[in-house]
């Protein structure tokens, strides 16, 4: 009983805790946590890119899976929350590049975050099995997900 009852309260205060964390977090921290998140995915697809697609280094299935697993990760990580309108105007690393009409369009988002979401699983899906060009092939699919979004939403 003793021990249900430390593991209750333990866990009410870890809520506490986060929640107190969360609404800290400004609009700034936002923008630089997905900032953070698209620049740690990008330097994986790059990795992927440079053994699968371009021959640029030898390739290597554990790298591949190793990059592939962390692009899904954060495809999965629920990064949507760190968008919100006073985001707009927000400098993280840099200033945002995000677009108003984001927040004016949301089906056109949802569709375009499931898109990439599922190309990222797939990429990872694909990765395990070790054929190159069926990663190089993925690949491509992965980044015409990831212009959706740029071309949508993304300013210069």
């Amino acid at each position: 009983m003793k021990k249900n009852l430390f593991r209750i309260t333990l866990g009410a205060l870890a809520l506490a805790v986060t929640a107190g964390a969360q609404a800290q977090v400004t609009a700034e921290d936002m923008v630089k946590f997905r900032q953070s998140g698209y620049t740690f995915m990008n330097w994986n697809m790059g990795k992927i890119k440079a053994m699968a697609v371009d021959g640029a280094q030898p390739y290597n299935q554990e790298q591949i899976v190793a990059a592939a697993n962390v692009i899904a990760a954060i495809a999965n990580s629920g990064m949507g929350a760190l968008y919100s309108p006073d985001t707009l105007n927000a400098t993280g690393w840099k200033p945002t590049r995000l677009k108003a009409n984001f927040f004016e369009e949301p089906e056109k988002v949802r569709e375009v975050a499931v898109n990439f979401i599922q190309q990222a699983n797939k990429m990872q899906e694909v990765a395990v099995n070790g054929d190159q060009q069926a990663v190089a092939a993925q690949f491509n699919q992965l980044v015409e997900s990831c212009r959706g979004c740029h071309q949508n939403f993304r300013g210069d």
